[in-house]
């Protein structure tokens, strides 16, 4: 039985969405794996030293160990936390889940080359940040598409002529929430019958902003704040298009869930979003910070019902590749 510490931000509290060390570890375990977590800490520094504590206590309990890698501030974590698997003599894989992870590439390339060629595997949940490694001339990369359990998501055709617009994420800057309100504000200008759901926790401050802003335009818009996945999925139900609006991304599983739902998807073309989103056949594409235009992709959704029909099947069907019983295979063999 193989054994497995996964470091990460395994917090849980109401400014963060759940993260794949979360869900990922769940479903490892659900497979049999012995998974230890590291850390569920608030204070970043506490969080680090408890990360430390758990490679030390747990390097003669655990085989392999996986470290969530980000671009920003959690980037060192796994800076730290690898250099002191190799002191240990430990395997490890970092998984890539910053989309602007090739930036870091680019201006740390020592500390980089640190992490990313001392590792057993480094696991990207995308084509984009693939091509990106190899690009700087790393070769012992897998590509493991981030994963959903597809029996948890019901698909169903929309057909309401109104305009109701869903957004999940969490209020972030980098995600660029406010693009949504101004693209509803649009929508109303234009005499569109149009709604706008906004749910996630405050990363960063951004929500206020938001609601400041909704305030301002007097558009009166749904704030939920954090909700279980089980929460929003079943919210969904009441939307028909599903709009991304962020300035950089990787392979989100919010966008691969919206699929799964049948919900259209309005998304920027930024990082990893074209690997996943092929724009006209499983999705539509714009560029970023530019409400205008992903106005008029949503008018075009709900202006052509076979546009609507072809987006939200196609994009069902690809992300059914997604599904767990597949993916697993896939860590399976980076596991063994």
């Amino acid at each position: 039985m193989k054994r497995v510490l996964y470091i990460g931000n395994n917090l849980n509290h109401k400014n963060s969405n759940i993260s794949s060390i979360q869900s990922l570890g769940a479903l490892f375990a659900g497979e049999g794996i012995i998974v230890y977590l590291s850390s569920n800490k608030v204070n970043k520094l506490l969080r680090l030293l408890d990360m430390v504590s758990a490679v030390i206590t747990k390097r003669r309990k655990v085989d392999i160990v996986i470290i969530d890698t980000y671009s920003t501030q959690n980037f060192y974590y796994a800076l730290i936390i690898s250099q002191l698997c190799r002191f240990l003599r430990l395997d490890y894989v970092p998984s890539l889940n910053g989309g602007n992870l090739p930036n870091r590439l680019e201006k740390n390339p020592s500390l980089c080359k640190l992490i990313f060629s001392n590792s057993f595997k480094n696991v990207s949940p995308s084509i984009y940040l693939l091509e990106s490694f190899k690009k700087f001339g790393y070769k012992n990369v897998a590509f493991i598409p981030n994963t959903i359990e597809i029996k948890n998501y019901k698909y169903f055709e929309r057909t309401d002529k109104s305009i109701k617009l869903l957004w999940v994420r969490s209020f972030s800057k980098i995600y660029n929430p406010s693009m949504a309100i101004h693209v509803l504000k649009l929508l109303k200008e234009s005499n569109y019958d149009a709604s706008l759901c906004m749910v996630g926790p405050d990363s960063d401050g951004s929500l206020s902003e938001v609601k400041d802003l909704a305030a301002s335009l007097d558009l009166d818009v749904e704030f939920t704040g954090k909700l279980a996945k089980e929460k929003w999925i079943e919210l969904s139900e009441n939307y028909n298009i599903f709009i991304n609006t962020t300035n950089f991304d990787n392979m989100p599983v919010s966008v691969i869930e919206a699929m799964a739902l049948g919900l259209p998807i309005v998304s920027t073309n930024v990082g990893g979003i074209p690997y996943l989103i092929e724009n006209g056949a499983d999705g539509l594409l714009v560029e970023p910070n530019n409400p205008e235009i992903m106005v008029d992709a949503v008018i075009s959704i709900i202006e052509d019902e076979s546009l609507r029909k072809r987006l939200a099947a196609n994009a069902r069907e690809k992300v059914e590749q997604f599904d767990w019983d597949i993916v697993k295979k896939q860590w399976f063999e980076v596991l063994k």
